[in-house]
């Protein structure tokens, strides 16, 4: 199984409150990437369809997760950060020795993310302690999907996102049938929808 690299990234835009008002927020999604830009292109792919007006890719950053335990249960809508302490006894001094590691997992609330981490760790032989069971503001999981019937290696997939945007350029694109601007001349990179590509229907992609 492929090591994940997840980095954190934030995206600022302006969200309709459940009052019809808009506010602007930042919100943290995890994403799955060999590298900050290909991070960036990613966010990018899976946000575009779910947000009306533009946005800001605010913030990537490494996030050191060692596992994920996803949840499929509706009530399980929230991620918690989870530290487990690993014990170890060293053969020759007998003494113990701790590490630690963070994992991430998708539970209702403290509770249940303790039920599902021990049960998620259950294969494990090692002995490990809970040193932290913390809700982190993370809205959505994007892992690396590899494509259907491709035996390609990760690498080659990534080749086709590192040069999508070039630093400093504005880019046109479209992503899910939604005509975008991706403008990275400024300090943050900006995703505009590019409104005025509506009147010439007629250019091929």
């Amino acid at each position: 199984m492929a090591m994940h690299t997840w980095f954190e990234c934030k995206i600022r835009y302006e969200k309709v409150m459940e009052n019809g008002m808009q506010k602007k927020v930042t919100e943290p999604y995890l994403v799955d990437a060999l590298s900050f830009t290909e991070a960036e292109a990613r966010i990018i792919e899976e946000m575009t369809p779910f947000i009306t007006g533009e946005f800001t890719v605010s913030d990537i950053k490494r996030a050191n997760y060692s596992e994920l335990f996803p949840s499929d249960e509706e009530s399980a809508d929230r991620w918690f950060k989870c530290k487990l302490i690993f014990i170890t006894l060293d053969e020759k001094s007998g003494a113990e020795k701790k590490t630690s590691t963070q994992v991430l997992v998708q539970a209702a609330d403290l509770r249940d993310a303790v039920k599902k981490l021990d049960e998620g760790m259950k294969g494990t032989m090692a002995d490990y302690q809970i040193g932290m069971v913390a809700e982190t503001p993370i809205v959505d999981v994007f892992p690396y999907e590899v494509k259907e019937g491709s035996n390609v290696t990760e690498d080659k997939e990534v080749v086709r996102f590192i040069n999508k945007f070039p630093e400093g350029q504005c880019t046109e694109t479209t992503v899910g049938g939604k005509p975008i601007i991706v403008d990275k001349t400024g300090g943050k990179t900006k995703v505009i929808p590019n409104n005025k590509s509506d009147t010439n229907e007629g250019d091929q992609q």
